[in-house]
């Protein structure tokens, strides 16, 4: 936390040949993207894709899940989804998956996460929509952690079209969806081809 303290005090100074670009930065915000990603420590979306402030309006949520629309839901998700699409005017949206991710751990190892009720909770909105009557779907990933995630990223997707606000601007071309996966270890990301469930390199 110390360094974390140090960094923070020093900025001002760091960052004073710039204060013309920062100061515009208070006149309000007009981001490229909502970058969807998990809350992982290891994944730092302005890292690897070079984003300066103001480029990327973020939502974090463990294992980058979108919850299914539901009208009545009280969500911070859901909100923040529709101030980046209602106000903000955002023309894509990404979900970004990662490797190692412990969320999708625990999607495909519901054990791991038997002692966290809360975590469990929260994983039972990742699977597809469930019809009226069924229970939430969190099955079918697979055992393969690469494969799993990948997919999981593409329900996340099938999520944000549910979304009213959302299917009418993609219906009228005026937002673009895009599902990302990116490796920690290499830092490669790879992305979800259209119209397919294959992922590859950007």
């Amino acid at each position: 936390m110390h360094t974390l303290i140090e960094h923070a005090r020093a900025f001002p100074a760091k960052i004073v040949d710039q204060q013309e670009r920062f100061a515009r930065l208070a006149d309000g915000q007009q981001p490229q993207v909502l970058f969807i990603s998990c809350s992982d420590s290891r994944v730092i979306p302005s890292m690897f894709t070079g984003a300066r402030p103001g480029d990327l309006f973020e939502l974090r949520t463990e294992g980058n899940i979108v919850p299914p629309y539901r009208a009545q839901a009280v969500c911070g998700v859901a909100g923040s989804l529709e101030f980046a699409v209602q106000s903000l005017h955002v023309p894509d949206i990404v979900v970004c998956g990662h490797s190692h991710c412990g969320a999708v751990e625990g999607l495909i190892r519901p054990q791991h996460v038997q002692t966290m009720p809360l975590v469990r909770r929260w994983l039972s909105r990742a699977g597809r929509r469930p019809k009226a009557g069924e229970p939430w779907q969190t099955q079918g990933l697979g055992q393969d952690p690469t494969e799993a995630t990948q997919q999981h990223v593409l329900t996340q997707l099938d999520h944000l079209r549910s979304y009213p606000f959302i299917a009418r601007r993609l219906s009228s071309g005026r937002l673009r969806l895009h599902g990302w996966y990116y490796t920690v270890e290499t830092g490669q990301v790879l992305f979800a081809v259209s119209g397919t469930r294959v992922f590859k390199p950007l």
